[in-house]
């Protein structure tokens, strides 16, 4: 929503300003320089990216008009999960928590988060991560390494689909000019007809270094910044996972290894020490299972 509204409020500065200063607004629309740039800028996508990386690129543009789901809310529920989870694992062993990660959509601590539940990469995230330690397959001390790798090529595909747009938009001016100077080869060799002809070509033509500038900067440049940051939520989202079950499998307490994951984060989404603490309680609350 706020992508749309950004983008509405860019259009509207840029058409208002135009009327304004008395232009006619019928000037701007030259279907043929949109045909030149958006086409251009398309097949050029397609040239630089693999097909999985156009499909994300689709994905992470589309989950800009959501926004991050990765807010307070989230990182409560996290938290409690985390909290029931690792109390558990710390009462009746390791082993106890083999029901709640190999069918995590029965179990009786995550069908009580079902925001979190329904996060199948952050399920993925938690049950990878504590699966090893359960199995023993891996040592508390290796955790760490095992879960960083998995960060890190988690954060290169998020990366892939944006670094392809941010040169798909810094390319976007490029087009304009070409646009621009097709025009100028209609006019050239409409150079002998009437003054007014000449002069809707030239216009037609400097359309195309307008649009290609315009949906640079004003559009696709500030839509990858936008991926970058809902991109980065996800991520951090997954690096509280990776922090608390690399901290509890190393013998930390429960309460403590989410206090360690706590100060991970930002100030928007991070709750105090205090209400992590009354949250905590209310999740134990309740008899478990």
């Amino acid at each position: 929503m706020i992508v749309i509204v950004g983008s509405l409020i860019v259009l509207g500065a840029v058409i208002g300003g135009f009327i304004m200063a008395g232009g006619n607004l019928g000037a701007l629309i030259v279907v043929s320089e949109y045909v030149v740039i958006c086409g251009s800028a398309l097949g050029a996508i397609i040239i630089m990216a693999p097909k999985y990386v156009i499909i994300a690129l689709i994905k992470q543009m589309l989950g800009t008009l959501k926004g991050s789901p990765y807010g307070r809310k989230a990182y409560e529920d996290l938290f409690k999960a985390l909290y029931e989870l690792f109390m558990i694992g710390r009462r009746n062993g390791m082993i106890a928590l083999e029901e709640h990660v190999l069918t995590p959509e029965t179990s009786s601590i995550f069908t009580k988060y079902p925001g979190f539940l329904k996060d199948h990469h952050a399920m993925a995230m938690l049950c990878g991560g504590l699966k090893p330690i359960i199995d023993g397959k891996v040592k508390p001390d290796q955790l760490k390494l095992l879960l960083d790798t998995e960060l890190d090529t988690m954060e290169d595909e998020h990366h892939k689909p944006i670094d392809v747009l941010t040169k798909a938009a810094d390319a976007m001016p490029g087009f304009g000019i070409v646009a621009a100077v097709l025009g100028i080869v209609i006019t050239m060799g409409s150079i002998a007809g009437p003054v007014e002809m000449i002069g809707h070509h030239v216009a037609a033509a400097l359309v195309g270094t307008f649009l290609g500038i315009l949906i640079s900067y004003g559009f696709l440049n500030p839509l990858c910044v936008n991926m970058a940051f809902v991109g980065s939520s996800e991520l951090a989202f997954f690096k509280t996972i990776s922090v608390a079950v690399v901290a509890f499998a190393n013998g930390m307490a429960p309460i403590m290894a989410i206090e360690v994951a706590r100060r991970g984060l930002t100030s928007d989404v991070k709750p105090t020490a205090d209400d992590l603490e009354a949250m905590l309680k209310k999740a134990t609350a309740a008899p478990q299972g």
